[in-house]
């Protein structure tokens, strides 16, 4: 069988919770929109006045983004740098 026609055919039978896309590589990359759905989503159910929303759901998106960054860099600090002064190997 052709490769095209192969690979036309496999597209058409995509099933994204049995054959998840291969992005093991960039899945940081998906902090993002999930930040903002997240965003969107807690903002329109809080915010008091609709003429800020955007404002406040693009601040809310960053300090998510923000907060994932620093606790990433915290543990790699922390298991990379002060646990091994702490439980050195033998």
């Amino acid at each position: 069988m052709n490769q095209e026609l192969f690979q036309s055919f496999t597209t058409l039978a995509y099933r994204p919770f049995i054959d998840p896309i291969n992005v093991h590589r960039l899945w940081y990359w998906l902090l993002i929109p999930l930040a903002l759905g997240i965003a969107v989503t807690y903002k329109a159910v809080r915010v008091g006045d609709m003429s800020h929303y955007v404002r406040q759901v693009a601040a809310m998106t960053a300090q998510i983004v923000g907060a994932m960054f620093l606790l990433g860099l915290g543990s790699y600090l922390l298991i990379q740098h002060v646990l091994p002064l702490i439980l050195p190997v033998k």
